[in-house]
């Protein structure tokens, strides 16, 4: 998988798009991830890439012609299945979502800046917007981060235990249960018995009931009725 992420501050990707498993998936071959920097694009002095909005409305924009540019060039080197926008109007992120985009081969991620980007952007370049919760970021660099990573975690080979991936909290709307490791008993607090047991049925039911039970009361949302 290819990800090429357009943003005007490169170096807010450096550390999180090397390390851990991100590092891993691109050194075993896994994924590929390209930072652009959107200042490459620009075609004055300044490498100005944004402007004043029409309306008199406070805040910078960013202009259409550099991105418009990088998308082009990308797209002329190969197909993209989504063109995504970090944007608070876009769908909320979620564990579904993470796991259609890793089923693709390339995608592009556009990060926002500034007060936002040329609607026209959006209109005819964007296939996709993401938000990532209901708040406000100063750019969409982190949340490009939280795509990434979410997305090449899963993909088969990206981490060394798979079924690990595939038993991660909200795989099936469910909160995954507690977990435990050694000592059994520490300060006088004792791992379930059940764990101990050895009885593989009983371990796997109980923790079914502990992913429902903690979602019902912590996230009720989730529980479809």
């Amino acid at each position: 998988m290819r990800i090429d992420i357009i943003t005007v501050v490169p170096e807010l990707l450096a550390s999180p798009l090397n390390e851990s498993i991100l590092k891993r998936a691109q050194e075993s071959g896994h994924a590929e991830i390209y930072v652009h920097n959107l200042r490459d694009y620009t075609d004055d002095k300044r490498r100005t890439v944004d402007d004043y909005p029409f309306g008199g409305e406070a805040g910078m924009v960013m202009k259409i012609e550099p991105v418009y540019r990088c998308i082009e060039k990308l797209r002329s080197e190969r197909d993209y299945d989504e063109i995504i926008f970090t944007s608070p109007d876009g769908i909320t992120y979620n564990q579904q979502e993470a796991n259609r985009l890793s089923l693709m081969n390339n995608i592009i991620i556009l990060c926002g800046h500034y007060k936002g980007i040329d609607y026209r952007i959006r209109e005819h370049l964007i296939t996709r917007e993401i938000s990532i919760g209901d708040y406000v970021l100063t750019g969409g660099e982190l949340a490009a981060c939280v795509i990434a990573d979410s997305v090449v975690r899963i993909i088969p080979g990206a981490i060394g235990d798979e079924a690990s991936a595939l038993t991660d909290c909200f795989q099936d709307n469910l909160l995954a249960p507690p977990v435990y490791t050694r000592p059994a008993e520490f300060n006088g607090w004792k791992v379930p018995d059940v764990l101990l047991s050895g009885n593989f049925a009983e371990i796997e039911k109980w923790q079914e009931d502990q992913a429902w039970s903690r979602t019902k009361a912590l996230r009720p949302d989730l529980i479809k009725e």
